[in-house]
C-alpha cells in the first residue's frame, strides 16, 4: 500500500503529464468535471466485474454483448499493456487496493514481453504498465524491464530505412505503420533515465521519416508504407485497417496526432508541434467529423452518415488534444480544448458508456478495431478505456489549484 505523502504526491503531479501550462486559461465545465468523477468511480466498478471474468495468465481484447463472450488475449498481443495501466490510472484517482494489486498480478503476466523483438509494439505493451506502475512506485526492477524493453524495441531500427520495422514481411518488405510513433515514448524515456542517446536518435529518426512520407498533402497519413529493405525507397502506400488505401483511417490519424504531439513535447522542436498542428487541423476540420467529434471509423467510409463511429478513435483524440492546447496560441488552444471537451462530455453519456455491470465489465462501447478484417467491429476495446481514463486525468489536471 502506498504511504499518504507519496500518494499526495501523486495526486498533485503526476498525471499533469509533462505538458506545458496552456497559454490561455480555459473554465472548466463543472457539470463535466463531476461527470468525470462519477466515471472513475463507475470504471472502477466495471474493472472489477472484467478482473473476475479473467483467465489467470491472459489480458483482455475485447467483448461480445450480443453472444455475451470475451476474446482474451496472451502477453505477446500488442494491447496487453492496457489493461494494466488502465488499472493503475484508476487506482490513482480511487485508492482502491483490489485494481493496485490486480495491476501487480497481470505485470508479472506481463514482464517477459521485455525480451520480445517480434514487435514494434512494445511501448504500448510496456511503457503503458511498467512505465505507469514505475511512476506509482518507482523501483530499479521496473527501471531494469522498461531499458531492456527499450533495447528490444531498437532491434527493429534500420539506418538505412530510417524507421522502426512493424511488421515482418517478405525479404525486400519493410513495413512501418502509422501506429508505431505510439511507442517512440519508451526510446525517449530510456534516454532520460540512461544517458544513452541511441534510443533518442532512433526515436526522431523514425519521426522525421515517418513526417517525410507517411503523411499526403492534405495533412492525412497512410496506414502502411512498405519501404524496400535495403534501398530505403518508398515502395508502396497503403492502408490495412482502413477502407481504402487512399482514404483516412479515423484511429491512424488519431496515432499520429498524439505521436508528434509526444514527441514535441520529448523533444521541444517546432517542426513536430507543425505536424501536430496540421494533423489536429485535418481531424477538427474535416467535413465528415460529426458534431459530437466521435469521428466514424473512417473519414473516407462509404456509408456515411450511417458508418460505425470509432470511439477509441475518439478517446486518442481527446487525451492528444488537451495535451496539444497547451503548446499552442489561445486561438488553437481554446479550439483543441473544446473539441476534447466535447468528446469527453459525449463519451460520458449512455449512448457511449456502459451501464453498470454490462459490457463485460469494459468502460465504453462502440469501437472499431480491424473491420476490413471481420474482427473487433462495434465493440468495447482496451486502448478505447485506456485512453478515456488518460483524458479524463488529463481534463481534470487542467484545473488542479
Amino acid at each position: 500500500m502506498l504511504s499518504a505523502k507519496r500518494f499526495s504526491l501523486l495526486s498533485c503531479c503526476l498525471f499533469i503529464l509533462m505538458w506545458c501550462h496552456a497559454q490561455t486559461k480555459h473554465q472548466p465545465d463543472k457539470a463535466l468535471l463531476k461527470a468525470i468523477d462519477q466515471n472513475m468511480i463507475d470504471a472502477a466498478a466495471q474493472y472489477k466485474v472484467l478482473l473476475q471474468n479473467l483467465p489467470a495468465e491472459k489480458f483482455p481484447k475485447t467483448y461480445f454483448p450480443t453472444t455475451d463472450k470475451y476474446e482474451f488475449s496472451n502477453s505477446g498481443w500488442w494491447c496487453s499493456g492496457f489493461y494494466p495501466g488502465t488499472l493503475l490510472y484508476l487506482y490513482t484517482q480511487t485508492k482502491d487496493e483490489v485494481l493496485y494489486k490486480e495491476a501487480q498480478r497481470i505485470l508479472e503476466v506481463l514482464k517477459k514481453e521485455q525480451f520480445n523483438k517480434t514487435t514494434h509494439d512494445l511501448g504500448f505493451m510496456m511503457y503503458c504498465s511498467f512505465g505507469n506502475a514505475n511512476l506509482i512506485q518507482p523501483s530499479a526492477a521496473y527501471k531494469d524491464i522498461l531499458v531492456t524493453s527499450a533495447k528490444s524495441l531498437s532491434t527493429r531500427f534500420s539506418p538505412v530505412t530510417g524507421v522502426i520495422k512493424s511488421w515482418d514481411g517478405k525479404p525486400n518488405e519493410y513495413l512501418v505503420i502509422i501506429d508505431n510513433m505510439m511507442n517512440l515514448k519508451l526510446l525517449f524515456w530510456a534516454t532520460q533515465v540512461t544517458g544513452d542517446s541511441s534510443f533518442y536518435k532512433i526515436a526522431v529518426t523514425h519521426a522525421n521519416t515517418t513526417m517525410k512520407n507517411h503523411f499526403r498533402a492534405d495533412n492525412s497519413s497512410y496506414h502502411v508504407l512498405n519501404y524496400h529493405a535495403q534501398t530505403g525507397a518508398v515502395q508502396q502506400k497503403k492502408t490495412a485497417q482502413g477502407f481504402a488505401d487512399e482514404s483516412a483511417w479515423a484511429r491512424g490519424q488519431a496515432w499520429g496526432l498524439y505521436g508528434y504531439t509526444e514527441t514535441y513535447r520529448e523533444t521541444k522542436d517546432r517542426k513536430y508541434l507543425e505536424q501536430a498542428n496540421k494533423i489536429a487541423a485535418f481531424i477538427l476540420n474535416h467535413p465528415n467529423l460529426p458534431t459530437d467529434k466521435i469521428p466514424y471509423w473512417d473519414f473516407n467510409a462509404p456509408d456515411i452518415p450511417n458508418a460505425l463511429r470509432d470511439v477509441s478513435a475518439a478517446t486518442i483524440m481527446a487525451s492528444a488534444l488537451l495535451e496539444l492546447s497547451g503548446y499552442v496560441n489561445k486561438e488553437l488552444s481554446t479550439k483543441y480544448f473544446k473539441a476534447a471537451e466535447t468528446i469527453l462530455k459525449n463519451l460520458s453519456t449512455d449512448q457511449y458508456k456502459a451501464a453498470a455491470g454490462t459490457n463485460g465489465g469494459f468502460i465504453l462501447k462502440h469501437s472499431v478495431g480491424h473491420k476490413p478484417a471481420g474482427t473487433e467491429i462495434d465493440v468495447p476495446l482496451t486502448y478505447a478505456d485506456y485512453y478515456f481514463v488518460e483524458a479524463m486525468l488529463r481534463y481534470k489536471a487542467m484545473f488542479k489549484k
